[in-house]
């Protein structure tokens, strides 16, 4: 007879969950994603900072023209973010 699930923990991996929510991060990641707080959040301080910077730089070359498409990396990776199985950086889901 199987043992119920554990509250916590993945059903398939075994491992316990983030205390960081998917949702949360994906929210963060198409509000303010400009700013690259999504994957901040989730621990991913490095794309976080790739995101905060080219989004600056790309703005004042551009002379803010960049402003008007710099809100499709955010957004899709928003939706990356709340329908797939994101993990944080410890890699718990």
């Amino acid at each position: 007879m199987q043992q119920p699930e554990a509250y916590g923990y993945h059903s398939v991996t075994g491992l316990p969950y983030s205390h960081k929510t998917k949702l949360a991060a994906g929210l963060l990641s198409i509000f303010f994603g400009y700013f690259g707080a999504g994957r901040f959040y989730a621990g991913y301080t490095g794309l976080g900072f790739a995101m905060l910077i080219v989004n600056i730089v790309l703005t004042v070359v551009s002379l803010g023209t960049w402003l008007v498409v710099a809100w499709i990396w955010p957004v899709i990776d928003g939706i990356v973010l709340l329908a797939g199985e994101p993990k944080d950086k410890k890699g718990l889901p």
